[in-house]
């Protein structure tokens, strides 16, 4: 394949002519995490190719690596370097060497109802207070293996238009330190092969941050609140913050037990009879609707066991390109372990809550 001409120094009078008129900024939760993981994982690339940084400034806080956004650019900006993103017959749009997007799967919306919530949430703290997960030592890791679908946006300059599709479902794993400055992923088809990096000098939500958490959830929940911004709705933050430490990260069972209690206090926080995670497997689930976005994530947990399965975005209210009954994201934990070293499969099935 050619490379993609580039020119020096193009004017930028000239491309911001040519540029259809910007959109609506507002951008949900999820593309938001979108735009900051490809941004990321670019950072994470270009440190490791130009090795060790004389200074050793610290490096950004890392974020979950997730959702790639693929965006078809107008010819202008092809012309001046930047890729663009090819329809691809087969399915939707796709990057090089990524798989096909595909079209997102549509469901029956489920009511969700807070008569239950109480009591549906006693049962799952108890579960996750009951979880005998290990706690890993400083030199080991923590390793999570999960199935995953998420958004990807398909937007074209030149038409002001946009799509949404879906990846295929695909396999995800992740090692992370306890103290969350090492780490590795590998996501086939979605970072470079062989996985990428996690390392970083900034933490976020690793596990010993996590364990230094209060388990008492009214000072849980009002230490998640103060790290809220008014970018967006404050209880979808709050509700987002527990979602994703529960969601890919081993969390000690008195924590786990504290966060899901908090959640329960969150205005709009409703009980789903029905739901399903990645896997195919059906559950009750913990929901709360982003009323900026009209997107449901809900959190889906064994009807039997309460044990965590994973999760799942429907598109609830009409929104964006995507209409109610969209099911935008799907995950679910296969399983969740302790290992020795980075990159080290376990022998064992282990731990899929």
């Amino acid at each position: 394949m050619k490379p993609t001409p580039r020119f020096t120094q193009p004017d930028p009078v000239e491309l911001a002519r040519l540029l259809p008129a910007p959109g609506d900024p507002e951008l949900p939760r999820n593309r938001h995490r979108q735009l900051e993981d490809a941004v990321m994982a670019h950072i994470q690339q270009l440190h490791s190719a130009a090795g060790p940084d004389p200074a050793d400034a610290p490096r950004p806080a890392r974020r979950r690596l997730r959702r790639p956004v693929l965006i078809g650019i107008p010819v202008a900006l092809a012309l001046a370097g930047v890729a663009v993103v090819a329809l691809n017959t087969a399915g939707g749009p796709a990057g090089p060497g990524e798989p096909a997007p595909v079209a997102a799967p549509v469901v029956n919306i489920q009511a969700g109802s807070d008569l239950t919530l109480a009591s549906t949430v006693e049962h799952i703290a108890e579960a996750a207070d009951r979880d005998a997960l290990p706690a890993p030592r400083p030199n080991q890791f923590i390793y999570v293996k999960s199935k995953v679908s998420y958004t990807t946006t398909y937007v074209n300059g030149d038409t002001n238009s946009s799509h949404t599709w879906v990846q295929p479902l695909h396999a995800r794993e992740v090692w992370l330190s306890p103290d969350g400055r090492k780490g590795w992923l590998d996501e086939p088809g979605y970072q470079p092969e062989e996985g990428i990096t996690l390392d970083s000098d900034v933490t976020r939500d690793s596990y010993n941050e996590t364990k230094s958490l209060p388990t008492d959830p009214a000072a849980l929940l009002k230490k998640i609140y103060a790290c809220t911004n008014g970018e967006s709705d404050r209880d979808q933050q709050a509700f987002a913050t527990i979602g994703d430490i529960v969601g890919e990260q081993l969390v000690p069972a008195r924590t786990a037990a504290a966060l899901y209690r908090a959640a329960a206090k969150i205005p709009g926080v409703v009980v789903v009879a029905h739901s399903q995670d990645a896997a195919g497997r059906d559950g009750i689930a913990l929901a709360r609707l982003d009323p900026q976005t009209g997107q449901r994530i809900e959190w889906i947990f064994d009807r039997d066991t309460f044990a965590y399965l994973g999760s799942r975005g429907l598109q609830v209210a009409p929104g964006h390109d995507a209409e109610p009954g969209t099911v935008t994201e799907r995950t679910a934990i296969l399983q969740r372990t302790v290992v020795d070293e980075e990159k080290e499969r376990p022998a064992s099935p282990g731990r899929a809550s």
